[in-house]
């Protein structure tokens, strides 16, 4: 039975992540990094692709916990249930930030009267591919196939026993009673890592978590939210690397049923300089370091080698390749992982870039003479190419345009450098040279990208097709907010791409311009954009308003996904993605400034 999207919650060790079902089953976990191969692929198959399910015994199919919450201020989840016999139990999932191998940890707690709970291990290797063979070593379970291993065991132990290629076992928990499990998964030529006490990391888990939260100067009437999609994006984070994963997940649809199912456990360029900002802005400077030093790292180099993404510890090959043994979520095949995308030309990359390590600068984070090398290497580049059409923000997968956001983006990479120069005149670098680029691009987008009869930017040059992307012009200051086109633009945008009341990326009716078949959700991420868009053209209550909508599509323990559909009221696309949660904190901030007067 497919869950919804919004049934899952989040765990992870700051190095990969699983998702919890509403009916106590992990169905995602890949190991030991975001990017690995899943040994749990329910989501994107059936249970026999892999999954670990802990349930009253006896639960039918589907039958989900009665309530659950993330412990306040942390990453740990617990999910109650109450058995039709009158008695209860809760069950605590998380991962310890690892010292050695990753764990998964599952901790069962009687509460009340004397529940019987069954535990169902199908561990599947290479996304569901392949069976482990099983074996008892010290009354342990121990799986391995290949290149993988990963052992079972409990604390107090309980019987297990196989049936049906899976770890079960069945067990009764009064009042105060507890059963931990540890999965441990570790490469299978290496020797088995040392053991962890379930309890101690649950203590020092909870007390890494609050003590992180505690760092937040994000004190606005939106805190609890905020707090959570910062927790999210610390979860999304590749802790050696400083990377941040787009979302935990593979191939979950745009449109059910749909072949828009893209694999997004990668780092994206484009987030960049919004990541940064919240980051910076709600008081987490070591994570902005990190992710401005990976950044860095990342598109050192040949300028005309930049890419738009990259491997969460830099990597740069990022092959795409179908998995024809799983049936996708909902049916929604196929199911890739890599991603094509990587191959693109998106000129935008290069204003993000720059805007990020801008942004670094202006907010007071330490400055290395060679980053500014490398930003005078990327400008170079940007002043002989920005002319070129290209695959644009949304990696389209139809022909290359002059996508209006792109030559914007263009016009933030030549205007932030002015600014720098302007800032500190120790740098080199000709400034009279970056600033007759600014102009003339502004010039090019005024020109060609503006429909003057609707009073519109269009998605691109000679379109008449809208883009939301353009709702980022005022905010990157291209153009005041009370400017007329910025207004009108505002206004398009809302009347033509909303959707319910949210915001779609682009049209995909008719021959569109991403060259796909079917269709997609409103987007989240474009939908806190207007809300910001509004915000800053003076109309504040609209804003909120879209703004606290926006909150009451977090699914039950305040997570988001890519898209939404306002119809069938299911949210859509990759789960938990950083673009929406990163979308969230920044309107928060946004909603707490002064904005522009509003304009007649």
């Amino acid at each position: 039975m497919t869950q919804p999207i919004e049934d899952y919650a989040l765990i992870g060790d700051l190095m990969t992540s699983g998702l919890v079902g509403r009916d106590g089953s992990i169905d995602w976990l890949c190991l030991p990094r975001f990017d690995s191969p899943a040994c749990f692929a329910a989501l994107l198959g059936d249970e026999e692709n892999g999954h670990w399910s802990i349930a009253p015994a006896g639960a039918a199919p589907g039958v989900r916990c009665t309530r659950r919450a993330y412990i306040d201020g942390s990453l740990i989840l617990e999910s109650y249930w109450d058995t039709p016999d009158g008695a209860s139990f809760k069950v605590i999932d998380f991962m310890p930030q690892r010292d050695d191998a990753p764990d998964v940890m599952r901790i069962v707690e009687g509460l009340s009267g004397e529940a019987v709970v069954r535990s169902v291990l199908r561990l599947r290797f290479d996304y569901g591919h392949v069976v482990p063979w099983v074996r008892r070593s010290d009354g342990e379970r121990v799986a391995v196939a290949g290149p993988d291993s990963a052992w079972l065991r409990s604390e107090p132990a309980v019987p297990t026993w196989g049936e049906a290629n899976s770890t079960r076992s069945e067990f009764t928990v009064g009042p105060g009673d507890r059963v931990a499990f540890v999965l441990t998964w570790h490469p299978s030529h290496q020797p088995r890592p040392s053991t962890v006490d379930p309890y101690q990391a649950l203590e020092q888990n909870l007390a890494d978590w609050r003590d992180w939260t505690a760092q937040c100067t994000y004190d606005g009437p939106y805190r609890e939210a905020v707090t959570r999609s910062l927790i999210t994006l610390k979860a999304l984070t590749y802790a050696p690397t400083g990377g941040i994963a787009a979302a935990a997940t593979t191939s979950l649809p745009e449109e059910l049923g749909g072949v828009r199912n893209w694999d997004y456990r990668y780092c994206w360029l484009r987030d960049s300089t919004l990541t940064l900002g919240s980051l910076l802005e709600t008081g987490f400077h070591d994570e902005a370091r990190a992710w401005r030093a990976w950044l860095l790292r990342a598109v050192a180099g040949d300028p005309a080698d930049l890419q738009i993404m990259y491997g969460i510890g830099g990597e740069r090959r990022i092959p795409e390749t179908d998995l024809p043994w799983l049936r996708g979520y909902a049916g929604s095949a196929p199911v890739r992982v890599g991603n094509a995308a990587v191959d693109q030309l998106q000129l935008d990359v290069y204003g993000e870039v720059l805007d990020s390590l801008f942004l670094a600068r202006a907010n007071g984070l330490p400055t290395e003479r060679h980053a500014w090398r490398i930003q005078l290497a990327l400008l170079d580049f940007l002043e002989r190419n920005w002319r070129r059409p290209d695959e644009g923000l949304w990696e389209v997968r139809g022909p290359r345009r002059h996508f209006v956001h792109s030559k914007v983006m263009a016009w933030v990479a030549a205007d932030r450098a002015v600014r720098t120069l302007e800032g500190d005149s120790s740098l080199p670098g000709d400034v009279q040279r970056w600033r007759n680029m600014r102009d003339e691009v502004h010039h090019d987008v005024l020109e060609n990208g503006f429909d003057p009869a609707r009073g519109t930017f269009t998605q691109y040059y000679g379109s008449r097709e809208l883009d939301a992307a353009t709702l980022l012009i005022p905010r990157v200051g291209f153009l005041p907010p009370d400017d007329p086109r910025v207004i009108g633009t505002v206004e398009a945008v809302r009347a033509e791409l909303g959707s319910n009341g949210l915001v779609r990326r682009y049209s995909t009716e008719g021959p569109s311009v991403d060259g796909l078949p079917g269709d997609e959700g409103a987007f989240l991420a474009c939908s806190f954009w207007l809300a910001d868009a509004l915000h800053m053209t003076g109309r504040e209550k609209e804003a909120r308003e879209l703004f606290e909508r926006l909150l009451a599509v977090r699914n039950d323990v305040g997570l988001l996904a890519e898209e939404y559909d306002p119809v069938s009221d299911r949210q859509l696309g990759n789960f938990p993605q950083a673009f929406s949660h990163v979308g969230l904190v920044n309107t928060a901030i946004t909603l707490g400034r002064t904005a522009s007067p509003p304009t007649a």
